[in-house]
Order: C-alpha cells, then structure tokens, then sequence
C-alpha cells in the first residue's frame, strides 16, 4: 500500500513536490483518521478519495504505522 503513497508523499514520507503534505513524522492516529476519512468521503481531494477509497482499515492502520516510524532532525546551518 505504500508503493502508492511515495509516489508523491517520498520515500520515507518527506515530500518533494509542491502542494503534498510530508507524513513523516505525523502520529499514526492522525494519518489513520485522515485516511479513513478520504475512503468515507468525509474528506475530499481528487486524488486521495480515489486511492484511499478501497482500503481496508488493518491496510490504512499499517501504512500509517509505516510512515509514523520515521524521525526528521532539523539542523541549523
């Protein structure tokens, strides 16, 4: 399920293109609520009610676990 997402949130959830949120270190509750909500049609985005919409919740609950695994240290230059 993941494959899917990297495509436009990165690879350890840290996006590079305009306009897409990075999921790195977001709490697995918030991405698991936010997902269930574009799959429910609570939540609307073009391309996210289309990719969420047939998952089931252990796939929406383990893909959020993936992307909550990850840290961002922030460096001062």
């Amino acid at each position: 399920v993941a494959q899917a997402c990297v495509m436009c949130h990165g690879e350890n959830g840290l996006s590079v293109m305009p306009g897409t949120p990075s999921l790195a270190v977001q709490s697995d509750i918030y991405l698991v609520s936010q997902l269930k909500q574009f799959r429910d049609g609570q939540r609307h985005n073009e391309v996210m009610n289309v990719i969420a919409k047939p998952l089931s919740d252990a796939e929406i609950e383990a893909v959020s676990a993936w992307f909550a695994q990850f840290e961002v240290v922030l460096k001062k230059r």
